[in-house]
């Protein structure tokens, strides 16, 4: 599994993770935790995806 391959899994989890907190509670300190690494790796994902977009160019 390749570095991409391995943000998308740990995107898709913690994106899960995030509905699923927020349906218990709304209200929960955790979600902020959640959804902050989620934008770290979406972030990251994006970087990757612009690196291989200029590798193919």
């Amino acid at each position: 599994m390749n570095y991409k391959e391995k943000l998308e899994r740990q995107i898709e989890e913690l994106r899960v993770r995030m509905y699923d907190i927020y349906n218990q509670n709304p209200n929960d300190e955790e979600l902020l935790r959640v959804s902050q690494e989620l934008d770290d790796l979406l972030n990251r994902f994006r970087g990757q995806s612009l690196e291989l977009k200029e590798q193919l160019t």
